[in-house]
């Protein structure tokens, strides 16, 4: 069962921060309010702050942190407090640390890998055994034992039975659904119920990264296999071996990328970019669009045997719209998720529950969250109906003249040239910044980017944008100086955060 912590607080003490996250998010999809630690002297901070009372009801302590280790705090913690739940986590699980927890006072003792379950069961027992009945008000999430929401609507119900039997399965899953859906959602969750839930999760967006990145991050690279390569380094399936990969987006992969991935796909073995040894993987790949992929492959933009080689299994999740009884479901999920630890949540009154509901949400559950979000920070009902039924208005007034509506003295002026012309006037003066900077530097792109102050991926990505990838390297009688340093940075700077 699954309850509302929110106005309980703990704090997570791990010097290692992938491990202190994913302790953090676990207890935070479960409700409660989550401080992070990384050595002991925050930990006994966050103990006696507030006229020497601790707003505390449990701590999670790693045995082994920089400064004072585990043990050493949890004695001190003794020192003022002897019925604080104190919950150890050790990192080899042996008889004399479980013994040495023991005697200087630990609750309770979990062993790495520590899974979601057994840390949500631990410090809710803890927390349940140290707290009277009525210290804190009980109540139901709508989240299920993987802390996932799936809602009341039927076709998000029959996906969570389905997602079971696929999950245990090792069968290849398309999910496709509109931008926001709740893809992802679905990717980590169809991961937890599967073997390789204590295996890494690696997700790559398909569509945020040129292909040539996209490829690197995906099967890594060795050393020297371009300009800047100084070092090998391996990529995101070798890391994920015997986990899952979600490959977001996969209609926007480069149609030439998409063969070598059907490669691993079949074989479940590839090269590193410039390397001849072949790597052999056992990793799940999960694949999320909101494309048309059908229609990609009658455009040839996508492979028709990566399509069929994907979609062995194929879950489309409905929109927001069509799950009009999940949306208060998510509202309170996203009131808990964001609020201020030790601030009470603001209360959807009647009236702003009706306009969530009677809302069309194109922005799906992404859309939903920030409206959340924004009302956790206004704390004013009013003004979200008020601007949820302007969107509507325009949406509508949109769909009606085929357009999106603008101010009349906008559409009253004609389309400017001038625009235009300061548009083309930036990329050529970006462009002379960027080969100005290569020929400087004998058309060293890793020296370039460092001249240039900008990062050597966007380095990459502006020359494939600009033309400039295969261009051949000026003559020095021909080469154009920059005027200063600081001007060509502060262009590329400029154009890189647009």
């Amino acid at each position: 069962m699954q309850r509302d912590y929110t106005s309980l607080r703990i704090v997570v003490a791990e010097d290692e921060l992938e491990v202190r996250s994913y302790f953090e998010t676990v207890l935070r999809c479960q409700g409660y309010a989550v401080d992070t630690a990384q050595d002991g002297d925050e930990v006994l901070g966050y103990l006696q702050d507030g006229n020497g009372e601790s707003s505390v009801q449990a701590v999670l302590l790693a045995f082994r942190m920089a400064g004072k280790d585990g043990l050493s705090v949890l004695r001190e913690i003794r020192s003022f407090d002897k019925r604080l739940p104190v919950i150890m986590i050790s990192a080899d699980g042996s008889p004399h640390e479980a013994l040495e927890a023991r005697r200087a006072g630990a609750t309770d003792l979990l062993v790495k890998p520590v899974n979601h379950e057994d840390l949500s069961k631990a410090v809710a027992k803890v927390v349940e055994g140290a707290l009277p009945s009525a210290a804190v008000a009980i109540r139901r999430l709508p989240l299920n034992s993987k802390g996932t929401f799936f809602g009341a609507n039927p076709r998000m119900r029959e996906i969570e039975t389905l997602a079971t039997q696929i999950g245990s399965s090792e069968a290849t899953v398309l999910i496709q659904g509109e931008t926001g859906s709740g893809k992802e959602m679905l990717a980590r969750h169809l991961h937890s119920v599967s073997r390789r839930a204590n295996r890494p999760f690696l997700k790559l967006n398909c569509a945020a990264l040129p292909s040539e990145l996209v490829e690197s991050e995906l099967f890594g690279y060795e050393k020297g296999a371009f300009t800047g390569a100084f070092q090998k380094k391996s990529g995101m399936f070798e890391i994920a071996d015997g986990g899952t990969i979600l490959l977001d987006e996969i209609g926007d992969m480069d149609f030439k990328l998409q063969a070598k991935l059907l490669q691993v796909l079949q074989d479940s073995e590839f090269q590193r970019v410039g390397g001849k040894e072949t790597i052999h993987v056992d990793v799940r790949v999960i694949a999320a669009t909101h494309a048309d992929l059908e229609g990609g492959i009658a455009k040839k933009t996508f492979r028709e045997d990566l399509f069929y080689r994907l979609n062995v299994i194929n879950l489309r999740l409905p929109p927001l719209r069509e799950r009009k009884d999940d949306i208060l479901g998510l509202a309170e999920i996203f009131l808990q998720k964001h609020s201020t630890p030790g601030t009470p949540a603001p209360v959807l009154t009647a009236p702003l529950q009706r306009a969530l509901i009677n809302h069309s949400w194109p922005g799906n559950i992404r859309e939903l969250e920030n409206v959340i979000r924004k009302f956790i920070v206004l704390g004013n009902a009013s003004l979200i109906i008020s601007e949820l039924q302007e969107r509507a208005m325009r949406s509508a007034s949109s769909k009606q003249n085929g357009v999106l509506p603008v101010p009349p003295s906008a559409s009253a002026a004609p389309a400017s040239p001038i625009l235009e012309q300061v548009t083309k006037a930036k990329e050529e003066a970006e462009s002379e910044a960027i080969k100005a900077a290569l020929n400087a530097t004998h058309w060293n792109r890793k020296q370039a980017a460092a001249l240039l102050k900008i990062d050597y991926k966007a380095l990459l990505y502006k020359m494939k944008k600009l033309g400039l990838e295969d261009a051949v390297p000026i003559s020095a009688a021909s080469k154009r100086k920059i005027s200063s340093e600081s001007d060509a940075s502060f262009i590329i700077r400029y154009e890189t955060r647009m």
